[in-house]
């Protein structure tokens, strides 16, 4: 007897009637023997709602209250779906993740999971019950509520998988896979059989919204099997996995893309050991990520230094780096918030010399001039002007001849 998890996104409980179709998707599973937990996230919209509800009473809301109120979005699911699944004769059981006692530390509105307690839900499993657990959600340890950023549903899956030794876990969402770039800017963008952990890692990390990469890591950490499914249509969807010896990899294996990227430079820097340090240090300490940096080879005692950030961080970061450019004496700060990140991502290119040729000479012959560009084993990413991202994305999906099915 075989036990899985399965995730049910937003869209896939959108409404009453979507809800009844994943109690009957469901039933059909519980009917064959096996064992099943479901993880819902809260109807597509309602987390946007409540987090509206909270502006109306606090410019900045609290954490601990905010908590609180967006986790009883997954509840509603988590109960409705739980009915609907006993209106049609399969015994079922609703948690709250502070019922599972689904343990985070006290980082409120992106916390990270400490422990699982699975008794409770391995107890409901032996007397045959399908358990339905709210995603997106814990308690730290003073019993406050906490939640685990947006897409925490897929790391709550994952993570209940990793504790409860799941044979595999079910991602179920508005898609029907990984695809080699997102289908909406290149039409013929091919859906994946299979993608590795590193990859999947690297895609997330770097703008596809497939799944949050929290809980890419925590599979390939603890080595759950994780499919990408569609709610509304049948098929395989996409494996990710390990990379295997008898799996012939593609030199690329997709295009990820993020828009939401924001440069800055501060000019004529006094080059002097340290000096990244404190460019960098009041940024961090503003809790402002910091993605892509450059900084170039000193001359005449000073030097240029340019990073990227969320385009959400951008004001604030320039800010901060003006006060910087006062006290270092530096010449000016400079910024763009009209770029975007394109990376071309796959296992192949540990052992494929002349990848970062051809994704140069296809953005050369497109006139599209690269302003950053970081590489790391598996991938190479390119900052390039926002109008031109989808020419870009298009021109590297045909180079790499991604509409082709791999051999």
């Amino acid at each position: 007897m075989a036990l899985y998890v399965y995730k049910f996104g937003g869209t896939s409980v959108g409404s009453v009637e979507r809800i009844k179709s994943v109690a009957e998707r469901v039933k059909k599973i519980h009917e064959r023997g096996d064992k099943l937990v479901v993880v819902v996230s809260a109807m597509s919209g309602e987390t946007n709602r409540l987090i509206a509800l909270a502006n109306e009473m606090q410019k900045q809301p609290n954490g601990r209250e905010l908590d609180s109120l967006i986790s009883t979005g997954e509840q509603v699911t988590t109960a409705l779906l739980s009915m609907a699944l006993q209106e049609i004769g399969v015994p079922a059981c609703s948690y709250t993740g502070g019922q599972v006692k689904i343990l985070t530390d006290n980082v409120h509105t992106k916390a990270r999971i400490v422990n699982i307690d699975d008794q409770p839900i391995l107890t409901d499993l032996a007397e045959g019950k399908i358990v339905v657990v709210a995603g997106f959600q814990g308690v730290d340890e003073q019993g406050n509520i906490t939640t685990l950023g947006r897409g925490g549903s897929d790391t709550t899956a994952v993570a209940l998988a990793a504790a409860l030794k799941a044979d595999e876990c079910y991602i179920y969402t508005d898609v029907d896979g990984v695809y080699t770039t997102d289908p909406r800017i290149e039409p013929k963008a091919r859906r994946l059989d299979k993608i590795t952990f590193e990859e999947m890692l690297e895609m997330a990390s770097l703008g596809s919204k497939v799944l949050q990469i929290r809980s890419v890591e925590f599979a390939g950490k603890y080595n759950v099997a994780l499919r990408v499914l569609s709610s509304f249509t049948e098929g395989n969807g996409t494996l990710i996995t390990y990379e295997e010896s008898q799996m012939e990899q593609a030199l690329i294996s997709g295009i990820a893309f993020n828009r939401d990227e924001a440069k800055l430079t501060l000019t004529g820097v006094p080059d002097f050991p340290g000096v990244a340090s404190k460019i960098l240090g009041p940024i961090a300490g503003a809790n402002i990520d910091v993605d892509m940096i450059i900084q170039n080879i000193g001359a005449d005692g000073a030097t240029d230094f340019t990073f990227t950030v969320h385009r959400n961080d951008f004001g604030k970061a320039k800010d901060i780096l003006n006060n910087i450019c006062a006290e270092l004496g530096a010449k000016k700060v400079t910024g763009d918030d009209t770029i975007v990140k394109v990376s071309i991502v796959g296992v192949g290119m540990r052992s494929h010399a002349g990848i970062a040729s051809t994704m140069f000479k296809t953005l050369a012959d497109e006139g599209i001039n690269i302003q950053m560009i970081s590489t790391s084993e598996i991938k190479i990413s390119v900052v390039v002007a926002e109008k031109y991202l989808e020419l870009a994305v298009r021109a590297l999906h045909a180079a790499f001849e991604l509409e082709k099915p791999t051999i």
